[in-house]
This record gives structure tokens, sequence and C-alpha cells, in this order.
């Protein structure tokens, strides 16, 4: 997004969602307002900012704005959702800078003049009949929609001009020099593409033949530590409790069921058991008639369960089993069940000297297959630079990710990226590698990179396909677009830093149950 990093872009969101507020773009004609009716009237605060409230009305109906925003963008996702991506304290934290900048304005006696309240509130289309603003709709308005007086509406008004105001005046200071729009298009300006192959370790595993005798005492005398350190971080795997692989049917009860209704579902427990009996497949019975939605459609597949994650009961009747029998039928609050054991494994109380050789073992070959991804990457490299590129020696079999390449391919691929800047640290379709992208930028044409860089658990080696460094020319053709985003920029990061002040100095105060009581509880 012409060069701002997501820290910006999300500053630059903030900025847009103030102005959102400003404008007071919603009222009865416009999508969202109208059906916030119960919200509106809701009481209590959902914050409260240096002692000054902000109304739950008034949250609920920003919450609906952006909501209704979202949907007319094309993205009809669930309220639930947009909980957990954060949206709701977007939401409330728009409100709270807005009175944080507010109050800032009335600080310093920055206002709204009665000529700008009058041609905002004239300029309002929820106001006007037939295009012309009218008296006795805005008093409607008011009175039906925004449930306020007009003394109310426009002193909340006039504040938010204020605080719009105060914006302005912290953004006027965002001064940019020509060496700053310089240093910008020196970093935009300078670009490469790069072509390069993965080597992880996980590729060359099943090529390591488990140590000799031998060599696994001589590994685990050198690498005693590193043993005890995988059996700490992995104690859960040696210490587990008593478990059974079931399968369950499943004859679900209403919580107030009657005892005829409890009856009738054991009844039927029963003679499904009996078929059970007589040869049919549990897992098909378990198909046919479980009434359990999260296993029926795997035949009752519970998976491993330990006895604590069941009621009692249940617990105590399947794990007296063998493997292979199934339960009489059990009633929990769930309903009545059948249960089949599978398999049982007894609780396990693993100590470090009993598994020793099993992690060495572990540890052994993950070390050799390291070496061995590494060799290979060197090898590749001798390749590359005897004239072969990487897309010979690697070609891709399936198209290239949008995203990063995750830790899953099972041979090395020749992968080509995006155009990119020595402003991170990252390279496309490959993530964090600061020292790759700096020897990126050291060439000045394509090339290959005369080492292996060790990047994640693996070995990169890479070709230099694309070399574009920055030119008068190019400078003076960008210049004034350079700087119209250094200027957006600087004016975000004056925002930013006033807001953190604000609020450093002040006192905001959230009431998490107002704004679930809004947004629901995540």
């Amino acid at each position: 997004m012409d060069g701002l990093n997501p820290r910006k872009v999300f500053s630059l969101v903030f900025i847009i969602g103030i102005a959102v507020v400003f404008t007071l773009s919603f009222g009865p004609g416009s999508s969202g307002f109208g059906g916030t009716g119960a919200a509106t009237t809701a009481p209590g605060s959902v914050a409260t900012v240096n002692g000054k409230e902000i109304p739950m009305r008034d949250f609920a109906t920003a919450w609906a704005r952006q909501m209704n925003f979202l949907r007319s963008q094309g993205s009809p996702i669930p309220e639930s959702v947009a909980r957990q991506f954060g949206m709701h304290t977007q939401v409330l934290d728009r409100l709270v800078n807005t009175e944080l900048l507010a109050q800032a304005a009335e600080r310093h006696g920055i206002t709204a003049s009665d000529d700008e309240l009058r041609k905002l509130i004239h300029q309002n289309p929820d106001f006007q009949k037939d295009g012309v603003f009218d008296m006795e709709r805005y008093k409607q308005v008011l009175r039906d929609f925004y449930r306020k007086t007009a003394p109310d509406f426009e002193t909340e008004l006039r504040r938010q001009l204020g605080a719009q105001k105060m914006l302005d005046v912290v953004r006027a200071n965002a001064v940019v020099s020509d060496d700053e729009v310089r240093a910008r298009y020196e970093k935009q300006g300078n670009q490469a593409k790069v072509v390069f192959a993965r080597f992880l370790p996980t590729m060359f595993a099943e090529k390591v033949p488990a140590p000799t005798p031998a060599q696994l005492a001589e590994w685990k005398k050198a690498h005693e530590k590193e043993i005890k350190d995988y059996f700490e971080a992995n104690r859960f795997v040696y210490q587990q409790p008593e478990r059974i692989h079931a399968r369950q049917v499943l004859v679900k009860l209403a919580p107030d069921a009657t005892a005829e209704q409890k009856a009738q579902a054991k009844a039927k427990a029963e003679a499904l058991r009996k078929e059970i009996e007589g040869g049919k497949d549990f897992a098909a019975v378990a198909k046919e008639s479980s009434e359990d939605p999260g296993s029926k459609a795997r035949g009752g597949d519970l998976g491993w369960v330990e006895r604590g994650s069941w009621e009692p009961a249940l617990a105590d009747a399947a794990f007296a089993l063998k493997a292979g029998e199934v339960t009489q039928p059990v009633e929990t609050k769930f309903g009545v069940h059948l249960v089949k054991v599978e398999e049982k494994q007894a609780a396990q109380d693993k100590k470090l000297e009993d598994v020793s050789d099993e992690i060495a073992t572990t540890l052994y070959k993950q070390d050799r297959a390291k070496e061995q991804a590494r060799a290979e990457a060197e090898k590749a490299l001798a390749s590359v630079k005897g004239g072969k590129t990487l897309k010979e020696l690697f070609p891709s079999e399936k198209e290239q990710p949008a995203l990063l390449r995750f830790e899953t391919e099972t041979r090395p691929e020749a992968v080509e990226t995006d155009s990119f800047t020595a402003e991170g640290e990252a390279v496309p379709h490959l993530g964090p590698a600061p020292e790759l992208v700096k020897a990126v930028f050291a060439v000045s044409a394509p090339q290959p990179l005369d080492q292996v860089f060790p990047v994640g658990e693996g070995f990169v080696v890479t070709q230099v396909v694309e070399r574009q460094k920055p030119d008068t020319a190019g400078f003076d053709k960008r210049k004034d677009e350079l700087r119209t985003q250094a200027q957006q920029a600087k004016q975000i990061e004056l925002t930013e830093s006033f807001l953190k002040s604000l609020k450093k100095t002040g006192t905001v105060v959230t009431n998490t149950e107002a704004i679930d009581s809004v947004v629901g509880a995540g």
C-alpha cells in the first residue's frame, strides 16, 4: 500500500473511521441505524473517558454501522466472527479516540463556529426534504431516530467538529523535507526479485538410517542436555493417564425428560445393543441410529478418551471393558449411551531413563537429516554457480502459493518471488530472513548468491533474477507522489503519537459487560 507498513495501514483505517464518525453518516436514511432501535435505548455506557461516559446506544449504532459497511463491501460475516477478529474493539477505540480529541480541543479552546455547525446540519441528507434542509424534518428525525433534543444533538455535533479540528491541527505539523522524500524513493526504488529453493531436514529424514548401538551410545554421551530438554518439553507424551479408543451410539434425552421418555430411550438403546450382539457392525449401527451429530458420520468414533473427560458412570462402565466389548446402556445428562472399546492404553509414567534411547534415536536422525539438507543445498549451490538455474534443477510441480510456503514440502522446489524492497527483513513466500535480504541487496545485478543461508529449520539457495536500483529519472517522475505518501505517513505517526499521549495522561475505563450485551460474549 504505497510503502506503508501494516502498522501504518491500520492507523490510516483509524483516521478513515474518525472521518466516518465526524461526518455523522448515520440516520434513518442510511443502512444500519434503523435496525438498532432496541440497542439505542439500552441503559449504561460502554466506556468512561476522563469521567465522560460513552453511551451504550452510541456504541450500538457504531457497531451496526460497521457491520453494515462490511456487508455493503460484499463481506456478510456473522457478528460472532467479527468479534473474534476484534472489530468491536476497533469500533470502541474510534469512539474513545473521538472523545479524547474532543476533550483536547476544549482544553485548547478549539471549537466549531455556528456557521460550520449550521452548514454540516443543512448538508446532512437525513434532515432534507426534496434536497433542501427542512426544519420540521430535522425535528422529526432527532425525535424519532437520534432520540435527542436539538440542543443536545448540536452540542454533541459541535464537540465532534472540535475533535476534527484538533486532529487537523495535529496533522498540520506533518512537514516533509526533500531529503525525506528522496529517502523514501531510495527505499522503494531499490527492488529485487529472486528464485530460491529450500532444503528441509524433513525432506531427507527417511533416508537417514537408525544409529548402530555404538553410534547411539556415543551420541547419547555427547548430547545429554539435548536429550533431557527434549524429554521435559514432551513430558506429556511420556506421562499419560489411562485411555481408551472408543465409539458410541447415543440416544438423546432432553434435560427435562420424563421417566417415561427415559425408559423409551433405554429400550431403544437395548434394542440397538441386541443388533450388535447379533453380529451387526457397531460403526454401521452408529451411522444409522446414533443421535450424536459429532460422531455419527464417523461411525460413532470418539478417538482416544481419558477417564476424566466423561461423567463417572459412563467412564466406569467403559473403562471396565476389554478391547472389543460393548457397555450396557448408560444414562447421562446427554442421553443413553452404548460405548464400544476399540483399543485400551494403560497409564504411562515413563522416566527419562526409560525413553532416553528412543529420544536419542529421534534427535540423532534429526541431526543427520539436517546435515543431509545442508549438504544437498551446498551441492545445488555448486550446480548453480556452474551455470544451472534453480528452475532447471528443481522444477515446481504446482502453482506458487500466494502466501508463505510452510514447511510441508517433500522435496526442494524453485520458487520465484514477487519484487520486494530492502525495507523489511522478509522474502516473499519464504518469510523472515534478514541475512538473506541483506545479501540480495548487496549485489547490483542478477546472479546467484554465493552461500547457503540458514532459514528456519532449513537451508536456502538463492538466485537474484531481477535487480532494480533507484535513479534520478525515476525520482523526478515519482517525486510528487512520494511526497504525498511521506506526508500521509507522517500525519499518521503524529496522530498515533498524540492519541497515545492523551491516553497516557488520561483515564479510560471500559465496561465489558455492556459491550458484550451489544455484540455478544466472545
